[in-house]
């Protein structure tokens, strides 16, 4: 109960702020985010972490399958097996990053 009280004074605290700060200052959060999401140094380091989450995907598909003994579902078979191939690609992903 601590936590949802917690939460409730922390949710109306944000809109209080939120609507006080007003519509420019929203716009100048949302002018730096993407001037930030633009950065090729981020852009990469996000590439990266992609690249190391579906080698890592892989590895613990492989242990589960193993573990399992060929009872994983098809569809998560399938899922895994596109993005190992799109780990060893230069290719830009379906959020149009690569890692350039």
């Amino acid at each position: 109960m601590r936590y949802k009280v917690t939460f409730a004074v922390g949710l109306a605290l944000g809109y209080v702020l939120g609507t006080r700060a007003g519509r420019e200052r929203y716009e100048q959060l949302k002018k730096s985010a993407r001037e930030i999401a633009q950065n090729p140094a981020v852009r990469n380091a996000a590439e990266t972490a992609g690249q190391s989450g579906r080698a890592f995907a892989g590895k613990a598909f492989a242990a589960v399958g193993d573990t399992v003994g060929g009872a994983v579902p098809a569809s998560l078979a399938e899922r895994v097996r596109v993005l190992r191939g799109r780990a060893g690609a230069g290719s830009e992903d379906e959020w149009g990053t690569s890692n350039t």
